[in-house]
């Protein structure tokens, strides 16, 4: 049976992060490496800082860019959630540590100043964690990594390493911007993108693997503080942005072919949602209890395997099943009721939600607003 993936659109404009009036200016109407090309002569250039210094180091922006919202002292540990307190550099091995997520054996650019020192891609890490990750690709399966402090949500093999699903996304987006932002000019390395798993140890440029993290940019979308921390980094420390974090729809146009191949997205239709955002209760206006959804673009009528909606919160826990469906019409409206509550009848909170459509073994998340 074939399988596709049901893209649900949503108006963007109050969702959208800080960008700068023009920043992405002669990107329009640009695919495959032009694009790619465009985005690096946008994103290059940005200020350096040192890997370690008596001045502002990596260590410090660190500090800053991967703080705790609730706890500002503490930093944010990537691979586990974990929360540590920030003044705990390294700490003789019992504090955190700076984890290339784009690994620097990959191009054996170490910790020199560009790609060895560039925060889009170094975020704060356990160090055990760290250690066990290594310079291993990015890829599903394996089994559950334990850590000596606990259970981490992430799983390994001999090569590869899967994250926890709260940070799938972020990761692909920070080897995207990676393999755009360094194109092998003025002595830095020529970072690509493959759709392969390294099975020995080696310097090359490449990371792997593409359409997984490709499917891992879909599955889980930018959230607030994702978009935050982009905006810390371009605002007051590198004054360069991560384009995948400021208009997801990059890696699409860029990687469409490896996309299309692997199954991860098809264009034989759209779906389209609204409200949104969404409003159950009124807050001082007519509520919406009802969610429409219409197709089109359909090559042939009814050709969706059974699908079904699913609602997600900010931390990645599922609250609401909405809707399952054997199939969908080309050009006809459907609707769904939501009064705004859990599937065990608690009323959820007002903040972001993603809407998770899957048809068949294929997935498409976007976000969406709730208001009460």
């Amino acid at each position: 049976m074939k399988y596709f993936i049901i893209i649900l659109i949503f108006f963007y404009g109050i969702l959208q992060a800080d960008i700068p009036e023009g920043y992405y200016d002669g990107t329009e109407g640009l695919t495959g490496d032009e694009l790619k090309t465009a985005l690096y002569n946008i994103i290059k250039d940005h200020i350096e800082f040192p890997y370690s210094s008596t001045n502002t180091d990596v260590w410090d922006i660190l500090k800053v860019t991967d703080a705790d919202p609730v706890y500002p002292d503490s930093v944010i540990l990537i691979y586990t959630g974990w929360k540590m307190n920030g003044e705990l550099e390294f700490n003789n091995g019992n504090g955190w540590n700076r984890e290339h997520v784009w690994a620097k054996s990959h191009g054996d650019f170490g910790i020199t100043m560009g790609p060895g020192t560039d925060v889009h891609h170094l975020r704060s890490c356990d160090i055990s964690v760290n250690s066990e990750r290594g310079n291993k690709d990015f890829d599903n399966g394996g089994e559950e990594y334990i850590d000596p402090d606990g259970a981490t949500g992430c799983y390994t093999t001999a090569y590869t390493w899967e994250p926890r699903a709260e940070v799938k996304g972020d990761v692909a987006r920070m080897i995207f911007y990676m393999a755009v932002r360094y194109e092998g000019e003025n002595d830095e390395p020529d970072l690509e993108m493959v759709d392969y798993v390294h099975s020995a140890p080696n310097s090359e440029p490449f990371h792997g693997k593409l359409s997984t993290l490709l499917q891992w940019h879909i599955a889980d979308p930018v959230d607030d503080w994702e978009e935050n921390r982009n905006d810390i980094i371009y605002d007051d420390y590198q004054n360069n942005r991560n384009p995948f974090i400021d208009i997801p729809e990059f890696a699409e146009l860029i990687w469409e072919n490896v996309m299309s191949d692997n199954n991860i997205l098809t264009t034989d239709f759209k779906l389209h949602a609204y409200p949104n955002p969404f409003n159950p209760s009124g807050a001082g206006r007519s509520p919406t209890t009802t969610i429409y959804f219409t197709v089109a673009d359909v090559e042939n009528a009814e050709i969706c395997p059974p699908w079904q909606i699913n609602i997600y919160n900010i931390k990645g826990q599922k609250i609401k099943t909405l809707l399952c469906g054997e199939s969908i019409a080309d050009g006809v409206s459907y609707s769904i009721s939501w009064d705004g509550t859990d599937d065990g009848g608690k009323p959820v909170s007002s903040g972001v939600y993603f809407y998770k459509l899957q048809s068949g073994r294929h997935t498409s998340t976007k976000k969406m607003i709730l208001m009460k």
